[in-house]
């Protein structure tokens, strides 16, 4: 019979965050499909269950595709990512558009969300916000993004080597707009930052950041997202 693939959400940081699902989910397939199979090996370990391991590193997303079809003709798969939810971010949304036009079934088990938590855990006004993953490596094409979306709250992934200069160039578009920075999410050392792009930027200069940190932007003052058509 063929397997169904599970789009399994993980914990971002504090493992009491999975899901009784979840972990019964990953407790059941025949194989585990993750982006790096040393770190979710450690989540399996905790769970003293040993399904089969595929690695599914970004770069080779597209290669390792018939193999993962191939173990869904003999049963069901879970598909993960380092942390939180699959295919955000993280490979697999080639795979998940693989595996529905093969015919077969996913189904997504929900949980943990870096930028979910962090908008609501903000403060900030963003109701309706745009998710622009990672910036651009270059400060003219992060500066076209940002403008592009001049009329939205935002909310963007980045590594700590590089978040005081993604805040600088968003400064110079973003002007006063409010700024809030989560940094380890869910683990031991979480921490909050809030102020202008600029101000942050100053602060993350002078005391570079450890771990990923999630940022959101605050919707401009007076204006409303406008959607055409």
């Amino acid at each position: 019979m063929a397997g169904v693939l599970y789009v399994v959400a993980t914990p971002i940081g504090n493992l009491a965050d999975l899901s009784p699902r979840a972990a019964e989910i990953l407790g059941q397939v025949v194989a585990v499909v993750a982006e790096d199979t040393r770190r979710s090996g450690v989540l399996l370990k905790g769970l003293a269950v040993r399904p089969r391991l595929i690695s599914l590193p970004g770069e080779q997303e597209e290669r390792r595709i018939p193999l993962v079809l191939e173990q869904l003709g003999s049963g069901d798969v879970a598909l993960v990512s380092d942390a939180g939810t699959p295919a955000i971010s993280d490979p697999g949304r080639r795979l998940v558009a693989a595996a529905r036009e093969a015919g077969f079934q996913v189904v997504a088990v929900p949980g943990p969300s870096a930028l979910v938590a962090a908008v609501s855990a903000s403060g900030l006004r963003a109701d309706r916000f745009l998710f622009l993953g990672f910036l651009p490596r270059t400060k003219s094409r992060s500066q076209r993004l940002l403008e592009a979306a001049d009329s939205w709250a935002l909310v963007f992934h980045e590594s700590p080597h590089r978040l005081a200069a993604t805040l600088e160039w968003a400064a110079e578009v973003l002007g006063s707009r409010r700024v809030a920075v989560a940094r380890e999410i869910s683990k031991l050392h979480e921490s909050w930052y809030l102020g202008t792009a600029a101000e942050l930027a100053a602060q993350f200069r002078a005391d570079p950041p450890r771990g990923e940190c999630t940022v959101v932007v605050e919707a401009p003052p007076g204006k409303r997202a406008v959607i055409d058509g």
